[in-house]
Parts: structure tokens; sequence; C-alpha cells
């Protein structure tokens, strides 16, 4: 487990998405899985990432068949589990060592219930995750059962904690995940599988942000089917915080891996494509 120097009760909460301006757009997260790339290349890239100012790196310990996720998603997974070494303990190994070095990046660790998890201590468990330095945690199919003790370890760790609810959840179920959430609400844009669009598109989801605003005073980050600039300032019309982009950047990825060309400039070449041009992302 990687060591920490100081009591993980005492780490404060890292923001997310709170350096917007007026008229900047939304903040932006990406989706990948550790070990797609091989754990080496994706250290060159997430320090990429702070360069280009992403604001978010979605980490996912990645775990095989995922019923939320389509084939480019699952095809990611699966690479990183056949190349071994990305188990949980190495994905926080990996988080302890990239860390210091990240001025502006955050990193929301996703880790699967049933394949990290269920076998594990879930106060150990949490701990060891905030001493690493992840910023905030999203747990994938966790059992409702446990979602109480799960807020409340996370808490007592100082590590803040992603929530998910459907645009067409029940209101209460919306209200609740709203209420919870202390790193970011994760909206999923429509139901189904990540990356596939909302037949409306997404800024016809600025109602369903409306109504989540009166239930928290974290951002609102809008995911699925985002996958181009356009789509981007589209979220950012719905009044959410950020867009996350998931199948979008994996297929970046891999991509890259097939043709054999260098991943990070070749995802860096992506992220500018999709961030608003500005001095610092020309068009």
């Amino acid at each position: 487990m990687p060591d920490t120097t100081a009591p993980t009760a005492t780490r404060a909460p890292a923001p997310f998405f709170t350096r917007r301006t007026p008229g900047q757009g939304p903040g932006l997260a990406l989706f990948l899985n550790a070990g797609d790339p091989p754990l080496p290349v994706l250290r060159d890239l997430v320090l990429m990432l702070d360069q280009e100012k992403v604001d978010c790196l979605e980490l996912a310990v990645p775990f095989p068949d995922s019923v939320t996720d389509g084939p480019v998603i699952q095809r990611s997974a699966r690479r990183a589990l056949d190349r071994g070494g990305a188990g949980l303990d190495d994905v926080l190994a990996f988080i302890a060592d990239v860390r210091p070095h990240l001025a502006h990046l955050r990193i929301a660790l996703l880790a699967d219930w049933s394949h990290s998890l269920k076998h594990r201590d879930l106060a150990d468990a949490t701990r060891d995750i905030a001493a690493a330095g992840a910023d905030g945690l999203l747990i994938h199919a966790l059992p409702p059962r446990l979602r109480q003790s799960h807020l409340e370890t996370a808490a007592a760790a100082g590590l803040p904690v992603v929530t998910t609810c459907y645009t067409k959840s029940p209101p209460g179920t919306q209200a609740q995940a709203a209420a919870h959430a202390s790193a970011y609400l994760y909206l999923v844009a429509h139901y189904g599988r990540s990356g596939t669009a909302p037949a409306a598109g997404h800024a016809a989801l600025a109602q369903a942000v409306t109504a989540l605003r009166a239930h928290t005073a974290s951002p609102i980050a809008v995911g699925f089917g985002v996958s181009t600039r356009q789509d981007v300032q589209a979220v950012g019309a719905a009044g959410a915080d950020a867009a996350i982009i998931g199948s979008a950047a994996v297929a970046a990825v891999e991509r890259a891996q097939e043709a054999g060309h260098d991943v990070t400039e070749a995802f860096r070449a992506f992220v500018r494509s999709v961030l608003p041009p500005t001095p610092h992302h020309p068009s």
C-alpha cells in the first residue's frame, strides 16, 4: 500500500470543476481504464493532461463484462486485464506516484464493487484510496444496503464521493444522489450503454440540471454520448459544470495503439480537439 505522511482524516477535499470563469465553458473529465495504455505510458499521458489543463481523469480499475459499458470500453478493460498489473493495489501505487506531480488535474477513482472491493474491508479500502492521493471515489454497482456505510467511511477518510443518477431516475433518487455528492454528481445523459447519446441532444438536459441544482452545491457533470467539442459545448449550454468523455477518449487510445503511434501525443491531439479554443488550446 502507498505510504502517507499525514492522517487521511485531515486531508482537505480537492475541488472539482471550480476554476471556471464566465464564458469559459464547462470543465472536462476524461475516462480511461488503468492499464490501457500500460501504466508507464499512462503516467506520461496523465502528466500531459495536467499540462493541457484537463480538469479531471476518471481512472477506472479495470473490470470485465460491465453491463453499463459499450464495446469500446469493454475492449479497453479486457486489454488492461490481459496485460495484468492493473488491480486495485497497482492502481493506487500508480496514483501515489503521479499525484504529487499534478498541478491542475484531479483524479476520481472508479472501482467496481464486486471486482475490486467486495473482498476487502470497505473502511480500510477507502482509507487506502484516500492515502494514495485520489481526489474522489466512484464505486460502480455498490449494493444499496452499503450506501450509507460508504458515505460514512469516505467522510471519515476525507475522501469526496462521486454519485450518479440518470435523467429518468425517479425524483427522489435524483435528489438523494445530488445531496450525497461531495466530489461531483455524474448525471448520466440517458439510460443505455456508454458511447450512446440522448436522442434530443445534450442541450435538452437543461431542465434536469436545473432540478438537481436545488439539491446540491457540488458540481454537476454530464456523461454518455459526449465525444466532440460541440457535445461539450451543448453540455455547457444545459447549465452543467462539466462534460465527461468516456468511449471517445478510450477509442482515441485504442486507435493510437493499433496504429503504433505515440499514445500520449495522439491523445493530446484528441484533447485539443474537444476543448474550447483558447490561447492555451488553439483550434
